[in-house]
Formats: structure tokens, sequence, C-alpha cells
């Protein structure tokens, strides 16, 4: 599969999802990491559709996923969060909030001029 293939496919997904297709959203993305398991996009749309979907523990595995092969993603980590909280585990939860929280900071660090609205 191609890059523009799985970008492609992850947007259809998306769309999918956003109609109120979640079952076929889910059977794309699952193809994509099937086809691509290296692909982080695909995975953390996966994750984040299932946990919509309040399906939490193949949200959990996507989730799992996307982390291993991306743990600086400030978004991966705000969604582990979410996710750990809403299975109950509220010390994991917070685990990865904290984490989203120090690359939210980084960021803001590395690219003040990304950021100068929210000082004003």
């Amino acid at each position: 599969m191609t890059d523009t293939e799985l970008q492609t496919l992850i947007e259809d997904a998306t769309f999918d999802y956003a109609m109120g297709d979640t079952d076929d959203a889910v059977a794309k993305l699952a193809s994509a990491t099937a086809a691509r398991p290296d692909s982080f996009e695909a995975w953390h749309a996966l994750a984040e559709i299932n946990f919509s979907a309040r399906r939490l523990d193949p949200a959990l595995a996507a989730a799992e996923h996307a982390h291993a092969l991306r743990s600086d993603d400030l978004f991966i980590n705000t969604t582990l969060s979410r996710i750990w909280m809403e299975k109950g585990d509220k010390p994991t939860a917070e685990k990865f909030g904290a984490q989203a929280k120090i690359l939210g900071w980084k960021d803001q660090l590395q690219n003040p001029a990304a950021h100068q609205d929210g000082l004003k």
C-alpha cells in the first residue's frame, strides 16, 4: 500500500465515521493497519474511533500500537489518558496525562510563535 493509498483509506474511514458508519470505519482502519503496521496515523485513528464507540479494549490496543510507534506524540498520550480514565485506572491515566502536558509545554518552548494567541 502506497502512502497515498494509505492516506486515502484513513480519510475514507474518518468520513465513514463522521457519517455514522463506525463499523465500516473500523474495518477500513483495520485493513490499513494490517497493510501498514508502521502507520501511526492509522493506529491513532483506530484508537479514537473505537474509544468514541465505547469499545475500550480495542481502543487501548490500537492506542498502544500508536504509542509504540511515536511515544513522544502529545495526542496519543492524551488518547491513552482518556482511555485509561474510562477504564477506571486513574494512576495510569494521570501518567499519560502528565506526559501529554510535558509534551505540550515542550512544543510551546520550541514553537513560541505558534502559541502567541494563547499568551494574549
